[in-house]
């Protein structure tokens, strides 16, 4: 244990940077990818129309999308950082900054994965919806803007924290490609020091730390965002009622 505190103490600037690095990335990545996320998931559910060029147009379209998913959903990330950093590098000879290119990488990964989070989400919404905002005018884009997308991202926010999570984590691969997240600053500290498993058990419990934090975080949110538990209506307002309310309303029930 003396040695873990050691190890803490003596690094902690390099652990804090890299701590910090980790968090920028997948803070940044997180949000980029799922706008890209809604973005691909409303299209993919835009109705097709039964002829002509739209149509056609719509499928090719679909298609890509679907390729995209596959093969991001389908190969592992660190494979990805390979093609995307040394590979473009090698083929087209673009230099890409480490940092752009480790935000690249998991934006692309996760919008992969969120699309198919937000069109699920999409479908599970109720029919009855979509055909009463078409019954007053709405088109596609203004249905899902007004009617749909604000009951798809709170059905979606756990999913969403969860897809957050992970991306903190995964960002530990991107030490292939010399990105100074926090595994790389660990690997780097323990080389020094050669003491592995108390520099490793340093940075478990950082990761342990930002992964707690950010769902207790998301929990509070998906509170707020449902709003209190007791309430009735007035009119057109709603009323929240106080514990004694509700005591009293019970006590006129049973009278």
């Amino acid at each position: 244990m003396e040695a873990i505190i050691n190890i803490a103490v003596n690094n902690w600037p390099m652990f804090l940077r890299g701590a910090v690095a980790t968090l920028q990335i997948s803070i940044l990545s997180t949000i980029l990818g799922t706008g890209l996320g809604l973005i691909i998931g409303i299209i993919r559910t835009i109705p097709q129309p039964d002829r002509g060029f739209k149509r056609i147009l719509l499928k090719i379209i679909n298609g890509l999308m679907s390729v995209y998913i596959e093969v991001f959903r389908g190969t592992p990330m660190i494979v990805q950082a390979m093609i995307i950093y040394y590979g473009v590098a090698q083929a087209y000879g673009i230099d890409m900054n480490r940092t752009f290119a480790a935000i690249l990488i998991v934006t692309i990964n996760t919008g992969a994965y969120m699309s198919e989070i937000v069109r699920g989400g999409i479908l599970s919404i109720d029919k009855g919806q979509y055909e009463a905002a078409q019954s007053v005018g709405m088109t596609h884009f203004q249905t899902m803007m007004n009617v749909i997308l604000p009951q798809v991202i709170r059905n979606i926010l756990p999913a969403t924290g969860n897809e957050f999570v992970i991306n903190i984590k995964d960002t530990s691969v991107l030490n292939v490609i010399s990105v100074t997240e926090l595994f790389f600053a660990t690997k780097s500290v323990a080389g020094v020091n050669y003491m592995y498993m108390e520099t490793f058990i340093v940075a478990a419990m950082i990761y342990l730390v930002m992964t707690f934090s950010v769902t207790r975080i998301l929990r509070l949110i998906e509170r707020r965002m449902d709003g209190p538990a007791n309430y009735i209506l007035t009119g057109n307002q709603m009323q929240v009622l106080e514990p004694e309310d509700q005591i009293r309303k019970s006590e006129k029930r049973g009278k």
